[in-house]
Parts: structure tokens; sequence; C-alpha cells
């Protein structure tokens, strides 16, 4: 369907809205997580089959913390199951994972997890699943500050790709799209410094109403885009080269 279309190469999403979806429902609100966490298990089958190459999640960020002690205790075990299957699967299908946060922050075993899951689908060449955990769009261009300063890095040394270089997974490509469910109309600290120039889209269906066809909507979105990067609106339709002849 997409064959012939530009196809974004990064998409991030914003996973918003399990919790609403629950109460709508009468439902706990951790079953409005795991039905979440079962949406991004499929949906990266989805992206990855019309031509996407990276998927970043927002799973959890460093305000998340503030939520009832019962709910991160169980976001905290749901992460760990997520990361135990989500290794195993990538493996076996080619994904590679990576891991965007402040990782050694997190309880338990899940920096371990982490780091395990990392290590082991480091080979994968059939997509990227980056999963943005105890992550904040501001802590992330903090703690670049705190490594180059670390390593001793000159004052005329530090530019753009010096910063970049030192971002959580600095070497993925910046998301051609970031898209928030839930009807909310704001990027809550995703990927602040990466997104200067994605586009932006927003659904009204909560995260757990996600479904295959959501993800054809967002495609055929991005193909109507006219991303110019800061260019000359006139030199993309053709008014400048026009003016010269005349």
């Amino acid at each position: 369907m997409f064959k012939d279309k530009n196809i974004p190469k990064h998409v991030g999403i914003i996973m918003d809205g399990n919790r609403r979806w629950a109460m709508e429902r009468n439902l706990l609100t951790f079953e409005g997580h795991l039905k979440g966490y079962q949406k991004m298990r499929e949906s990266k089958e989805w992206f990855f089959a019309r031509g996407v190459e990276i998927i970043s999640y927002f799973a959890f960020s460093t305000e998340n913390w503030n939520r009832s002690r019962e709910e991160v205790n169980y976001l905290m075990k749901l992460l760990e199951e997520a990361l135990q299957k989500e290794g195993e699967e990538a493996v076996e299908k080619g994904y590679k994972v990576l891991i965007s946060g402040r990782i050694d922050e997190l309880p338990g075993d899940l920096p371990e997890l982490c780091y395990d899951a990392m290590n082991k689908t480091k080979p994968g060449r059939n997509g990227t699943i980056n999963i943005c955990l105890n992550y904040g769009g501001r802590a992330e261009i903090v703690d670049a500050v705190k490594k180059i300063f670390k390593n001793n890095i000159e004052l005329e040394q530090i530019h753009e790709g010096m910063i970049r270089k030192h971002l959580y997974n600095g070497d993925l490509s910046d998301p051609d799209i970031i898209v928030r469910t839930s009807g909310e109309e704001r990027i809550s600290g995703f990927l602040l410094w990466e997104s200067s120039y994605a586009e932006l889209m927003f659904m009204k269906k909560f995260w757990p109403e996600f479904e295959e066809h959501d993800v054809n909507l967002i495609l055929e979105e991005y193909g109507r885009r006219k991303r110019r990067f800061g260019g000359d609106w006139k030199t993309e339709i053709g008014i400048e080269k026009a003016e010269t002849r005349s």
C-alpha cells in the first residue's frame, strides 16, 4: 500500500490514555496499563511491516514517579516482564532493543534487564525498538552536558554534534513524526532535542484503542506533510524559479 510513498524512518509514540481508558470501562487502572503494553507489542509489528525502521515508545517518564506507590510498583513489574519478553522476541525476529533514560536509577533488577536486552539484540537489523524508560527530555540534555564536562571537553569543541553524541542514544536518527494518543496536544518532554523538526500528530483515541488501521492513517498523514526544515516555502513550490524565469 505504501511501497511508493514517503515512509517515515523513525516514529515516536506517546502512549497516553491507559488509565482513562480503564476508568471509562470501570476497570482497574492496572488493566489499562496491561492493555497498553499489549498494544505496544502489537503496534511495532504493524509499523515494521510497512517500512518504518525505528519506533520510540514513551513508556515511563521521570515525572511518573509521582504516581501512587501501588501504581508505580505495578508498572515496574510490568516493565520487568516486558523487557524479558521483548528481549527474547527481538533476538528471534532480528530486532534491536534500545533503552533511553536514567537506567541506573531504576529499582531492583530492571537496570540489569535493560543492559541485557540491549546487549543481546545488538546485531538486530530488522527494526529498532527504542523504549524511553525513566526518561525526560530535559533530563536527557542535562545528562548529556554532565557527560561533556566529565570528559573534559574543551569549550571550542562543543557544538550540536557533540551534544547529540552524548544523548542517551545519539546515533539514532531524529523522529520524523511523533504521535500522541488520548487527545492531549503536547509532547511532555518526549525527545526534546531530537524532535526539533518532527511532524506532530494528535489522536483523540486512547492508546489501548489503537488498531492496525491507525498506522495507515499515520503514514497517510505523514505523506501529506511538506517538510522544509526551515527552508523557503517559495522554493519548495516553485515560485522562486518562476520569478527568476520572468
